[in-house]
């Protein structure tokens, strides 16, 4: 469970209008759609100060106190005032862009309670997320949109995805989260679904220091059994103290004969990071957290200072069932029961100064993200692969570590009337290093029922009715990985815009935009094996792992009439087997620019109108094994009109091109498994990219007093889209991921948002300034896949099937056609039921969120060649949260009380397979907890 920090929610609708769920709005955010934008006027009947301001207030509702600070390429903070088009009012907010798009206020994000940006961008319209916190917008996964910081784009520190995932990111970093829909040229050209732009707090209101804690359990985890170990002393902060520093004779192991004498196999860590030990009473979440704010003048110029230090520590049990099968009707081959404990520990830390004189703005932006998942596994089968029907053991400690530093310098300058220049730099730096990911398989043998106290967790958790027998299939009995990962992206961007003015005014802008990703990274499996490959000698074998790794067994065991014990000494034997390439090299760089034009065309018609120049050099260089290497350029346009038609309604309708590359994960040959999905994924070099074509059409009513209703229509073309493949590379081997180009898709769908604040002061005076808040969205989503005889990568390395080219295969021997893309709901529902008193600070947020199944991996072809397996489908279901917040005076300072329930349907998690037999295989199943979390925080 990850602790959740209390805040709340924004679900503005796809224009900068009165937000969904917020108790104030700012009259004029700022617009992240594009350059400047104009305020525009043309002849018609007149609008007096006096109607413009009421038809305003009509429109939007409380004061700017609340108003959302947005920092992305092209947007001029300075447009505050309203729009009047043939004597029309339009609400500033509608005013700001015109794009679709959505955005999350600080005060939003705390109604939500979510502690990470992506469990609260889970509120907005047509957006979900799907495994660890990568958002979907509207059912196109994180390879079709971006992640941006302040308008600066972010590298991963997840070798799956070239995009960061949201869920590193606490919300009290986070000043704003904007998520635009339609695409406008002055954003990267990798634009499918949307991009996310992040923007950090930037200069205070006022000083303020803040000191917040909380703590929280989970029903399906706090002081229940749970599996750890030891690590090092520092665990509980995600830093290593330095038992797992891994010795220079392991990274070096690949260049030299690929063998680790026992030597320098007792050099490494053992007992530390192999003793897997049952807990029966995990602990409960914590987090806190420091926030400083400094603004004063010097002279005309205001400076300020923002930071923000936390630390949260949280636990996750999971009571999993998982199963597979290679049969065309379901037959269970492997069935374990596996309990799965997770410790993350999250450290974060925001520095930033800000400058702003007369109209123009400096920012100095700094992040640190480290966060860190420990985790323990147990898992046990009697029906399993080759099973003896004796019961089999599998235990594995893993300490995956993530770590994102950005710095970036950001100019907003006016330096004069209609003139904006806008200059942003940056430099990012993500790791992921995980070293001693350690696996031990154990089988019951029955036929000895001495007891030996020999079982693989420090007490006996596993039904054995014998001892358990290290294994020594394939000549192996355990094996540990070493993996690492580095990537640098540095960053650029400069945009002008310039408004001509005269009887329709007209704003020009241009800008051009620089990118250079360089990414590292290395994966080193061992297996440990006797020096004579045979097994280890009776009674060595039924030690427990740290015992197996002992000095007594690693120099040989002693057994008298065994032999010579250096035959049975242990060793480490580097393994690239089916794990592909144990390191590569990746880079993209991209030079873009762009020319932008926004003017009112015709009376109440607004147009934006632009095209991109996009050019791109992508490379993966794997060691022993085939590499890419795709050089490609784009003119990409994009156009959005919106009409005025009424003093309350508008029409959108916008068309644009936009591309999404391969990922570096996609295209590398080197094996990686998710720790979250415990699948095993492999890339594919053959990739190329994809081109996506995009209209929409929406409808906004503003028919009354902090009332809408909003209606979108939406379709896309995707060319060459890139998806996952199910397969078995070997019939004895687990389910793994590939990736492969189809010949296209399409997916549309449809939007609906509705918002109502209802006064309370109707029930009695006493209710005056107390408000009830309903806000509802629902997006349904159809896509399907065209899998033909066209010719596309295939996902084994030397396999080529119909008539195609070398590793190349049929489109229809590997997909079905017209199945849905990966991640897609059908359906997705929010609803938000609130209650707000600003003047006594209380607000309470009952939150109910849906999605329908959805495909999270495609089904394998059978092993015979012919036909292929079910899809694996997920089940999100239907789930429960409610939020309340208090703000009470306790000597003389400001104390905000923050409560949580989460989950409270207890919807399971689900990812299974079903069979024409009737048939079903549980992938992935397990019971979520409910969480209930407490808080406080005083200022100061």
């Amino acid at each position: 469970m990850r602790q959740r920090t209390l805040a709340s929610l924004l679900l503005l609708t796809t224009t900068l209008v009165a937000p969904a769920a917020l108790a104030q709005v700012a009259p004029a955010p700022s617009a992240p759609a594009g350059p400047p934008q104009t305020s525009t006027t043309s002849p018609g009947p007149a609008t007096s100060p006096e109607q413009q301001a009421q038809a305003t207030q009509d429109a939007v509702p409380g004061t700017a106190d609340d108003q959302a600070e947005i920092s992305a390429p092209g947007v001029d903070a300075s447009t505050a005032g309203d729009i009047v088009v043939v004597g029309r009012n339009i609400p500033n907010a509608v005013r700001a862009t015109a794009q679709v798009v959505n955005v999350l206020s600080t005060a939003d994000i705390a109604r939500t309670g979510e502690g990470d940006i992506a469990g609260a961008l889970t509120r907005v319209t047509g957006l979900s997320v799907v495994g660890n916190g990568y958002v979907f917008v509207r059912g196109l996964g994180d390879r079709y949109s971006s992640a941006l910081l302040n308008g600066s784009p972010l590298p991963s520190p997840e070798p799956l995805r070239r995009t960061v995932p949201l869920d590193i990111f606490p919300t009290t970093v986070v000043g704003s989260a904007l998520v635009q829909k339609t695409y406008s040229v002055n954003y990267p050209g990798e634009f499918g679904g949307g991009v996310i732009n992040l923007t950090t707090k930037a200069i205070p209101d006022e000083n303020f220091f803040t000191v917040g804690a909380s703590g929280g359990i989970d029903t399906e985890t706090t002081g229940r059994l749970g599996y750890t170990y030891f690590g090092s002393k520092t665990d509980w902060l995600g830093y290593d103290g330095g038992e797992r520093n891994v010795p220079d004779f392991i990274k070096q192991a690949p260049t030299g004969n690929g063998v680790i004498p026992a030597a320098q196999v007792l050099q490494l860590s053992n007992a530390r990071t192999t003793l897997l030990q049952r807990n029966s009473d995990i602990p409960a979440n914590y987090s806190g957290s420091l926030d400083l704010g400094v603004t004063g003048d010097v002279g005309s110029t205001r400076v300020g200072l923002i930071g923000s230090v936390g630390v949260s520590n949280n636990w996750r049990t999971r009571d999993a069932v998982q199963q597979d099968t290679v049969s065309d009707d379901g037959t269970i081959r492997n069935d374990f029961n596996t309990v799965i404990t997770d410790n993350r520990a999250v450290v974060n830390g925001l520095l930033g100064f800000g400058l702003e004189f007369g109209e123009n703005k400096i920012r100095w932006t700094n992040v640190y993200i480290h966060d860190t998942l420990k985790q323990g596994r147990a898992s046990a089968a009697t029906v399993y692969n080759n099973s003896s029907g004796n019961p089999l053991f599998q235990q594995n400690t893993s300490w995956f570590e993530r770590k994102l530093i950005e710095t970036q310098l950001v100019g907003e300058f006016r330096p004069v009337q209609d003139l904006s220049i806008d200059v942003r730099g940056a430099y990012a730096n993500s790791q992921r290093n995980s070293p001693y990911e350690r696996q031990f398989i154990y089988l019951c043998n029955t036929s000895l029922n001495t007891n030996l106290s020999n079982a693989p967790v420090s007490d006996s958790g596993v039904s054995c009715p014998g001892v358990w027998q290290a294994t020594n299939a394939f000549d192996r009995f355990a094996t540990v990985v070493f993996s690492e990962l580095n990537e640098n992206l540095y960053s650029g961007q400069a945009d002008v815009a310039y408004k001509f003015q005269g009887e329709r005014p007209m704003t020009l802008s241009a800008g051009y935009y620089y990118s250079e990703n360089e990414r590292t990274s290395t994966r080193l499996p061992f297996t440990y094996q006797t020096v004579a490959g045979g097994a280890i000698p009776f009674p060595c074998n039924l030690f427990r792992p740290d015992y197996l790794l002992s000095p007594d067994v690693v120099n040989g065991c002693p057994v008298p009439g065994a032999g010579n014990p250096s035959d049975t000494a242990v060793q480490m034997r580097f393994d690239a087997g089916q794990n592909g390439s144990y390191a590569y090299d990746a880079l993209l760089r991209v030079h873009a620019g762009y020319v932008q034009a926004e003017a009112e065309a015709f009376d109440g018609v607004r147009a934006i109108v632009g095209v991109r120049y996009e050019t791109a050099t992508q490379t993966v260089t794997p060691v022993n094994a085939t590499g890419t290497r795709l050089k490609n350029d784009y003119f990409l346009p994009g156009a959005t009109l919106t009409w005025n038609f009424a003093q309350d309604m508008q029409l959108r309708l916008a068309a644009s091109k936009t591309i999404a590359r391969p990922q570096f994960r996609e295209l590398a040959p080197q094996a990686f498994r998710d720790f979250e999905s415990d699948r095993l994924f492999f890339g594919n070099p053959r990739l190329k990219d994809s081109e996506l074509y995009n209209l929409e059409a929406r409808y906004e009513w503003f028919f009354a007093r902090d009332q809408r209703i909003t209606l979108a229509g939406f379709y896309k073309r995707i060319d060459n889209p890139i998806e996952q493949v199910g397969f078995f590379p070997t019939p004895d081997a687990r389910l793994q991921t590939g990736f492969t180009n189809l010949p296209r898709a399409k997916l549309y769908g449809a939007e609906i948002e509705a918002q109502k604040y209802i006064p309370l002061d109707f029930i009695s005076e006493g209710m005056a300034g107390k408000r009830a808040v309903v806000i509802a969205n629902y997006t349904w989503t159809h896509s399907a896949l065209t899998a033909d005889r066209t010719c596309v990568p295939g996902v084994l390395e030397g396999t080529t099937l119909g008539g195609c080219q070398a590793n190349f295969a049929p489109a229809a021997s590997l997909f079905r056609d017209g199945a849905p893309l990966t991640g897609q709901s059908d359906h997705l529902v929010n609803l938000q039921l609130g209650y707000e008193d600003k003047d006594n600070g209380t607000q309470a947020t009952l939150l109910f969120n849906y999605a329908s199944e959805r495909v999270t991996n495609r089904g394998p072809s059978l092993l015979g060649g012919a036909g292929f397996q079910p899809d694996i489908i997920e089940k999100p279901g239907i789930r429960l949260d409610f939020v309340a917040r208090q703000t009470v005076d306790f000597m003389s300072k400001k104390v905000e009380i923050k409560a949580e329930m989460r989950n409270l349907t207890g919807t399971r998690y689900q990812e299974f397979q079903t069979f024409d037999s009737g048939n079903r295989v549980d992938i992935n199943r397990y019971r979520l907890g409910r969480l209930f979390t407490l808080g406080a925080s005083v200022t100061f």
